[in-house]
């Protein structure tokens, strides 16, 4: 099983892109499950939401306390929340960011880093700083956890095609980096 903690702020579509990474799974015959975390529920307020993804039927319906995968979709996030807690020894991380690794305090647990500026991509494509599509194909590019083409399907469905060449441009231009 593959568990995976998403990381961004209200409005920014946290809760979509786990629900679509979900979808995903499970069209490939696989299980998934997603559960939301709200602090304060307003706009721009942190948001978590944890990801399970397994070939087996997933029994634990908790939070997510030692991601495999972290993914974070506001970079301003890493000065407000532990985002590594927890970690397992081999993690994940995707990270919304203009930066290189060498440039980010990340701890040696963390052994694949994919990183894309998402916000850019975002307001390039979208005009506005939503960057969960875009993220979603930053993670496939980093993991390969899900078929890149069920999640275009679900984008599609859910936001239509400027969101799919949001996925698509996340995709194509995220780094990554093994340590």
């Amino acid at each position: 099983m593959v568990e995976i903690r998403l990381h961004g702020r209200g409005g920014m579509g946290t809760v979509k892109a786990a629900e679509i990474l979900v979808y995903a799974a499970v069209m490939a015959g696989g299980y998934g499950n997603s559960i939301p975390f709200f602090g304060f529920e307003r706009q721009g307020a942190p948001v978590t939401s944890f990801v399970r993804i397994s070939n087996k039927p997933i029994r634990p319906k908790t939070q997510v306390y030692n991601p495999n995968c972290i993914v974070v979709l506001d970079p301003t996030l890493m000065n407000a929340v532990d985002v590594f807690e927890g970690a397992k020894e081999k993690s994940t991380l995707v990270l919304n960011a203009s930066t290189t690794p060498e440039q980010i305090k990340i701890p040696d647990k963390i052994k694949k880093i994919g990183i894309v500026n998402a916000t850019s991509i975002a307001m390039d494509i979208l005009g506005k700083p939503i960057t969960n599509t875009i993220m979603l194909g930053a993670l496939v590019k980093t993991t390969n956890i899900v078929n890149l083409e069920l999640i275009l399907r679900r984008v599609k469905e859910l936001f239509g095609e400027k969101n799919v060449e949001a996925v698509l441009k996340g995709y194509e231009s995220t780094c990554v980096y093994e340590r």
